[in-house]
């Protein structure tokens, strides 16, 4: 039986030519055992008929937000009932346009309407001219959507309606089919009940009242781990340090600055959660004594200075006597030795299981929207090295594990 078997989705259709692929799309969600509701936008019905819809599947088709005036007005909200209805939201296609209103909000129709009152995960699979998709307002929509916990279905490459040649093409059916499937496969929900806290972002420690020491941590991993468990129903706190990220729908976020806030921050949530994340690139040492004025550097006479730094308290470490039966993760940036010195950090921080990567290795490094990390756990010394992914995917497959611990 298909993990789709019984789910309640949401198919939302918009304008573009590939919106004859959705009617095929529907039929196959329905063939797996689906409960499908079919939500159009207006210019979509210029491709395809919302009775092509209706009949296929047995339901009313929602694209109007306002009754018709020739017909008795009925009562009810019904995008806000369809958002709490919906196990999963699916928009194929979506284009350009959408995907712009997605991100900023925007509710002006039964679609996007749908979209922003859904409790449940959204999946998009975008459709449009490759100039348009390659576009940097695109790509950029895309990312922040992504940072938000959208799943995306990457386009295909091929020739488009227009008859350029590129990425664009709304993916294959059987292939977002796969996508669902996947997504309810053992993930759907599976968190529900549990509380989870996470650390993300670099710290900066101040030198002076302008200056500070940082690194170059984006955040960005710690946010996909947020928003990979909150649509997994988990109960989700997030602490983190300065990020220029949007909150993942559904996560309650903490912002510090310093790793001295940061310790603070977790020390004051770390009895409500059930297992703790440790994304956060900490900074290991921190000025001592930072006037909080500006140093001007005509205050030292033969033009150079020394920083006196103090070692920051290891916020993991300090935590081990509150750890109880609760899961720690932690996580190692390494670039020599990876695997021995993230074994080392494992067993002297007390940790169930640590995450590590080497910022060296292709699209594995600092503000990248993919990872390559090999999850190595305590008792058994397992080690799971995963492939390039997305740091979403990297997130989920971080979450089977430890789910597996709770």
């Amino acid at each position: 039986m298909s993990s789709i078997s019984g789910k309640k989705i949401i198919l939302g259709v918009c304008g573009s030519i590939a919106a004859y692929k959705s009617a095929f799309l529907l039929r196959e969600l329905q063939r797996k055992g689906a409960d499908v509701r079919v939500v159009m936008t207006p210019s979509a019905s210029n491709f395809i008929a919302p009775l092509t819809f209706s009949s296929l599947s047995h339901n009313q088709v929602y694209m109007d937000m306002f009754p018709d005036p020739n017909r008795p007005t009925s009562v009810g909200t019904w995008h806000i009932e369809l958002g709490i209805w919906a196990d999963a939201m699916l928009i194929a296609p979506v284009t350009a346009t959408t995907i712009a209103k997605l991100v900023q909000g925007i509710a002006d129709n039964f679609l996007t309407s749908i979209a922003l009152a859904l409790r449940a995960p959204l999946v998009i699979a975008p459709a449009m001219d490759t100039d348009m998709y390659v576009h940097p307002a695109t790509t950029s929509n895309i990312s922040k959507l992504k940072e938000r916990g959208v799943i995306v279905i990457e386009p295909e490459e091929g020739e488009l309606a227009s008859g350029l040649s590129g990425p664009g093409r709304l993916a294959e059916v059987d292939r977002i089919v796969g996508r669902m499937e996947a997504f309810f496969e053992g993930h759907h929900r599976d968190l529900e009940g549990k509380k989870i806290l996470i650390t993300a972002g670099p710290t900066q420690e101040p030198i002076d009242a302008v200056r500070f020491i940082s690194n170059r941590s984006s955040g960005r991993m710690g946010f996909a781990v947020a928003a990979a468990a909150a649509n997994r129903g988990a109960e989700v706190r997030l602490i983190t340090g300065p990020v220029s990220l949007e909150t993942p729908r559904n996560v309650a976020r903490e912002n510090v600055r310093t790793a001295d806030e940061m310790l603070s921050a977790v020390g004051k949530n770390i009895e409500w959660c059930d297992a703790l994340v440790m994304t956060a690139a900490i900074a290991d040492y921190k000025v001592a004594n930072p006037p909080d004025r500006k140093i001007k550097k005509s205050e030292f006479a033969d033009g150079s200075s020394k920083l006196e730094l103090v070692e920051n308290v290891d916020v993991l470490k300090s935590m081990a006597s509150k750890k109880g039966k609760r899961v720690f993760v932690g996580f190692a940036l390494e670039t020599d030795d990876a695997i021995r010195n993230a074994r080392e950090k494992l067993l002297s921080k007390s940790l169930d299981a640590i995450v590590v990567n080497n910022p060296r290795e292709e699209g594995a490094g600092f503000g990248t929207e993919t990872n390559r990390v090999t999850i190595i756990l305590g008792k058994e010394d397992e080690k799971t090295e995963l492939p390039l992914l997305p740091k979403y995917e990297v997130a989920g497959r971080i979450l089977d594990q430890i789910l597996k611990l709770l």
